[in-house]
């Protein structure tokens, strides 16, 4: 049945999934009113990260809080100017991080990664842009000979899913020395992961496949309302609505009495010109600084930091700058003028998404929450939206994604 459906929402989830609604032959208009493409979606890692199965809510990640912190040198920043944000965050969190709980997450995320590489290739395929999914893995650091062996014995014990964990060969540290002139003292290669080769090259390829297909985007900011038990766009027509805003989502749900417990997970980055970066280097994640480097078309960005606040807060330059001295300190090759980003990742507590059909406003769907994992599951989460919009079933169970799980509000 032909529908009439509006995405809340132009980043790449829910692009994926406007294209994907688009072609199964629904009338999709999607509303973004990032025209200027500063979302996560557009400025993330590229990393088709299929190999972190494990949720970050979990013991290990709690356990090795402190000794990551900001202050410390580390990547993890709770700012105390932020502490409202946080403060309500950090015991859900805390919940989601016990054992039996982080089980659980590990099995249900692992079940949607398998699905996503498979996702990936259908989608690449689709946009006829050749090279755009690159499948030549991803490479992982250390300078310290203690941390690496420790670091490769980690990963090694590590769920992994469908990646598999080696040390990194000769010609794999001869790319890394090619980038990086400080000695390394031990590096694994991950085999099975991917890379998007460009973001600006895939925002415009699933903008143009959605027109292709008959699809819409009106750049403009979409409002919720919720009348006799159905949601609608205020000023437009949908017979179904899709929120995929990001970290906008939890405003467009509350109308609907659904429960999204989102924080803003910022992260930074700084880019240059990739003048002296080999256009053939896969990413690479310099594990002790918690800063992986990926070559996009003729820039390469170095990017990182987990800092729980609040999206509209201004940046903290001293991320930009820190991650300046890594790139001096590691002696890599990306010189300035750097240009800088921040951007909020939507993280929920138990750091997995939220996918699943609304069971309080019949046409209502929503795809959002993916925190790291955004651009890794944007493919997949396209098809199993588009699966729950016509009422076929998902290639596995999605009721650890349902909103439900945080209870409902009165």
């Amino acid at each position: 049945m032909q529908r009439q459906v509006a995405v809340i929402g132009g980043g790449v989830v829910g692009l994926a999934s406007a294209v994907r609604l688009a072609r199964d032959g629904h009338r999709v208009t999607v509303f973004d009113h990032d025209d200027s493409r500063q979302a996560p979606s557009w400025n993330n890692a590229g990393h088709i990260a299929i190999e972190q199965v494990e949720p970050l809510a979990s013991p290990a990640s709690v356990r090795s809080a402190w000794r990551r912190r900001f202050a410390a040198g580390g990547a993890l920043d709770l700012p105390p100017a932020m502490a409202r944000d946080w403060l309500v965050f950090l015991p859900r969190y805390l919940a989601a991080s016990r054992p039996s709980r982080f089980r659980h997450g590990s099995a249900a995320l692992g079940s949607l990664l398998a699905t996503a590489m498979p996702a990936w290739r259908r989608l690449a395929a689709s946009l006829d842009t050749p090279g755009l999914l690159r499948e030549d893995g991803h490479l992982v650091a250390w300078c310290d000979a203690r941390a690496a062996q420790a670091g490769a014995a980690a990963w090694r014990r590590a769920q992994t899913g469908a990646v598999t964990v080696a040390d990194a060969g000769a010609e794999d540290r001869a790319r890394i020395a090619a980038v990086c002139a400080v000695p390394i003292a031990g590096a694994v290669r991950f085999t099975g992961s991917g890379q998007i080769a460009d973001l600006a090259t895939l925002v415009d390829a699933l903008e143009a496949a959605l027109e292709s297909a008959g699809g819409r985007i009106v750049r403009a900011t979409a409002n919720v309302a919720v009348r006799d038990g159905r949601a609608t766009i205020v000023g437009h027509d949908a017979d179904l609505v899709l929120v995929a805003a990001g970290i906008g989502s939890a405003p467009l749900l509350a109308a609907a009495g659904e429960p999204a417990p989102l924080i803003a997970e910022r992260g930074y980055h700084i880019r240059a010109a990739a003048d002296h970066w080999p256009a053939d280097c896969p990413p690479i994640v310099f594990e002790e600084r918690s800063m992986i480097v990926t070559r996009y078309a003729d820039r390469v960005q170095a990017s990182g930091f987990v800092e729980f606040g609040n999206a509209a807060a201004p940046p903290d330059p001293r991320k930009w700058q820190r991650l300046e001295a890594q790139v001096r300190a590691l002696g890599l090759a990306m010189a300035p003028p750097f240009s800088r980003w921040m951007g909020a990742r939507p993280t929920l507590p138990d750091y997995l998404p939220a996918i699943g059909r609304s069971k309080r406003v019949a046409n209502l769907v929503y795809a959002f929450g993916h925190q790291h994992l955004g651009l890794t599951l944007a493919a997949t989460t396209g098809e199993i939206v588009a699966a729950l919009i016509a009422d076929r079933p998902a290639p596995f169970d999605c009721a650890p994604f349902s909103l439900e799980r945080f209870g409902a509000r009165r």
